[in-house]
């Protein structure tokens, strides 16, 4: 053999054997059970997405998935857990709209939306409905915004809790109509709808998931969406935008992440099971069914999406004069 040829035999031998050891592990993943963090309690629209999409997670990779639901203190306690976790691909996480605004509202976090996290997967936004009071004599959001300004001490409007998406939407919305509007926090949707139906608040801009039972039984009106676009839940709902609030959109959006460090392999193969796991027609049907729309995509939509809520949500807190607790 030619020393030349010897030289080359060499150099690849080192080169290979100079590989980091996490490959290995990272074809072989996954190996064992992966764990699905939820911030929130069973029932939720993130909660209803890990487990429909971690059922079909479990047959396409191989291994069980479990749902593991940590809620509390504004869905910060999930995510603190998530973000301490082992970034090896088999602790992963599903979040809603509060993990871009709870950055402004809480001091002292412990984890940063953006530098705490691996993007995998943007998988859902849910529109809010503007669901008022059926007694109230408004048809329209501008016959409401009227009625408010009219009925000042009446102008109450319920939200899901502090830093909820139903309290920023709100708030954005008092900036948009100048409309006099009584914040009133409960804990939960549920807890809330209560009021909303008896007439003791006037106002809950809510998740499509959680209102549309109380629209469709006619419990509750549905006004306004809060999207750019109709939602197909309610189409016949025109958006705010629509009705002369230029510019106005709000929802509850969200996705999967990982510890940050998790290695990009085990992010890209987590991020092809669950857009496979998106587009299956049994999946869609069952999502589309409780009001959310899916979405889908690279990690660095996903990344690009929460970067651009954090300026819009960080903007609506400091106008609204929030102040963190």
């Amino acid at each position: 053999m030619q020393l030349s040829s010897l030289f080359k035999i060499l150099a690849v031998s080192a080169s290979l054997a100079a590989m980091p050891a996490v490959s290995s592990a990272e074809t072989a993943y996954p190996g064992r059970a992966i764990k699905i963090i939820v911030p929130a309690p069973p029932g939720g629209a993130i909660d209803t997405i890990a487990r429909v999409v971690g059922d079909k997670l479990a047959v396409s990779m191989g291994q069980p998935v479990i749902v593991d639901n940590r809620p509390g203190a504004s869905n910060n306690l999930g995510t603190d857990v998530l973000a301490k976790s082992a970034p090896d691909g088999y602790t992963i996480g599903i979040v809603g709209g509060s993990h871009n605004t709870n950055k402004f509202l809480f001091k002292n976090l412990g984890w940063d939306p953006l530098t705490s996290f691996e993007p995998i997967v943007y998988t859902h936004e849910v529109p809010l409905v503007f669901a008022i009071y059926p007694q109230l004599p408004a048809k329209t959001l501008p016959e409401f915004v009227a009625w408010m300004k009219a009925h000042p001490d009446e102008a109450k409007v319920a939200t899901s809790g502090r830093g909820s998406a139903q309290e920023m939407a709100a708030e954005m919305f008092r900036m948009a109509s100048g409309a006099p509007m009584l914040l009133v926090p409960y804990k939960g949707s549920s807890a809330a709808h209560p009021d909303l139906l008896a007439g003791r608040t006037a106002l809950f801009i809510d998740t499509i998931t959680a209102i549309l039972p109380q629209v469709k039984a006619g419990n509750a009106r549905a006004v306004a969406v809060s999207t750019r676009k109709r939602t197909r839940s309610l189409p016949d709902v025109p958006t705010a935008d629509e009705q002369g609030f230029k510019g106005y959109d709000a929802n509850t959006n969200g996705g999967f992440l990982a510890p940050a460090g998790t290695p990009k392999a085990i992010v890209a193969k987590l991020n092809a099971e669950i857009n496979a796991a998106l587009k299956l027609p049994d999946v869609r049907t069952k999502l589309e069914a409780a009001g959310i729309e899916i979405q889908g995509g690279t990690p660095q939509e996903y990344a690009a999406l929460i970067k651009s809520d954090l300026a819009k949500w960080g903007k609506v807190v400091k106008e609204a004069g929030i102040q963190a607790e």
